[in-house]
């Protein structure tokens, strides 16, 4: 099978009517995964083609014996490299957890997949401690972007594996965590669709953590509903698969404060006819000047979140191994200690603050709405040098780390002309309004999608 027929929809469907079977499935993945001229060696930090024949054989057997199996029962799902297997060393992404011991439990979001009946083909790889958008792994290689393969460019981070290996057909569907856009991200370079749900929406225990308050787990696909039926896994709640907002009521606000500054032209234009073709479609598009996007920079100068609640988990390993890390991540992670306790205490204060604030543009509006990233995905060789990596690092994470912090949920569709460079478009909502969103989000796809 082609990846486009990788959606969750189309294998579902497949296998319940018997044209499929969850063997083929397994092994076209294993097949993609081990091609010599692919991107198998650096999508796949490890593969579990035996754990994965067996649990496909054993949903073959279930549908054979006509027993009512679960809707995604033998589908293939990709793991990044920082949740916990049973019986797997969770390195995420760096050398120096090679030698921990092995996870005793699955992590609570791969323990509901499985129970749901995904097969799990093995751990993908990321950028190192997921501390980066850009999806740059010196320890494990860095899986290319499907577009323009032989320039190489970068596939976003930080679940890089996660989205090359469902561009390239190696799994249905990756799990992933954002933090500040790292399913996002790499959808919205790759082509794909990715949602980062409220943060206490799915348990995070079992996923080596990058910021408590900020991470959120979620999973990137081909299309909306795959994304929402990941979603409906891991925590609880029905999909809701054939729920579409009414395009015409929906009014959606385009912020003119940091978003749209620096957008390259196959962005700018991606991005203005996807806005044009919903005012059209019946949506009201607001300008919006959301002039709380530019105090962001400043509330998080010293480094926020991520470097405070990083930096003592890592203190003792960085002492111990420091030269085993990727110099770009640890650089990022020491910044946590010049951080005081007053420095987190005025953190906490100033959010609750701006959340506050910000929260306000929603009361008359339905979504905000903006490119992913400003720019498609550089070439890797762009980013040789620690200055361009840091500059374009920092480009990257803008637009959606700011849902992180504002404690929201968002989606990143592709909305490029095909066959060009791949550009998302993020929709995002408050916290807590998932439901809705994934209702917006199919609306739009379906609209984007009639070309």
């Amino acid at each position: 099978m082609t990846p486009p027929d990788m959606s969750l929809e189309h294998l579902s469907t497949g296998l319940d009517a018997g044209r499929l079977t969850s063997r083929e499935l397994v092994e076209a993945c294993l097949a993609r995964i081990a091609d010599p001229s692919g991107e198998g060696t650096r999508v796949y930090t490890r593969v579990d083609a035996v754990g994965a024949r067996h649990a496909a054989d054993a949903a073959d057997a279930a549908r054979t014996r006509g027993e009512r199996t679960r809707r995604h029962a033998g589908i293939p799902i990709s793991i990044k490299d920082l949740f916990d297997i049973e019986g797997q060393v969770t390195a995420a992404g760096s050398r120096v957890l090679a030698d921990a011991p092995p996870a005793t439990r699955d992590a609570a979001a791969v323990a509901r997949l499985r129970a749901a009946g995904f097969v799990i083909i093995g751990r993908t790889n990321m950028t190192e401690f997921a501390y980066s958008g850009l999806g740059l792994n010196p320890h494990y290689g860095t899986p290319l972007n499907p577009y323009d393969r032989k320039t190489g460019r970068i596939p976003g981070g930080s679940s890089s594996g996660a989205a090359v290996s469902v561009t390239d057909g190696m799994a249905a569907v990756g799990l992933g965590t954002d933090t500040g856009g790292s399913c996002r991200i790499p959808a919205a370079l790759t082509g794909l669709t990715g949602f980062k749900p409220t943060a206490a929406r799915v348990p995070a225990t079992g996923a080596f953590p990058l910021s408590t308050t900020l991470d959120s787990i979620g999973g990137i696909g081909h299309t909306v509903n795959c994304c929402a039926a990941v979603d409906a896994v891991l925590s609880g709640d029905p999909a809701y698969p054939d729920e579409q907002a009414p395009l015409a009521s929906l009014r959606i606000g385009v912020p003119r404060t940091l978003v749209l500054d620096g957008m390259d032209g196959n962005v700018a234009a991606a991005f203005e006819a996807s806005l044009r073709r919903l005012s059209q479609a019946g949506a009201a598009i607001v300008d919006l000047p959301f002039a709380e996007l530019s105090e962001l920079a400043a509330i998080n100068a010293k480094g926020g979140y991520t470097a405070a609640e990083s930096y003592p988990l890592h203190r003792d390993m960085m002492a111990r191994h420091g030269d085993r890390y990727d110099p770009r991540v640890r650089v990022r992670i020491e910044k946590g200690a010049r951080l005081t306790a007053q420095d987190i205490a005025a953190l906490h204060a100033q959010r609750a603050d701006w959340i506050r604030r910000a929260s306000r543009h929603f009361e008359t509006l339905d979504l905000i709405a903006c490119p992913t990233v400003p720019v498609i995905a550089p070439a890797v060789r762009e980013l040789a040098s620690d200055e361009a990596y840091g500059r374009t690092n920092l480009l990257v994470l803008r637009n959606p780390t700011f849902v992180n912090f504002l404690d929201g949920c968002a989606i990143s569709l592709p909305c490029h002309e095909p066959g060009t460079a791949p550009v998302g478009l993020m929709l995002a909502a408050l916290g807590g309004q998932d439901r809705r969103l994934l209702a917006a989000a199919r609306a739009v796809e379906a609209l984007l999608a009639a070309r």
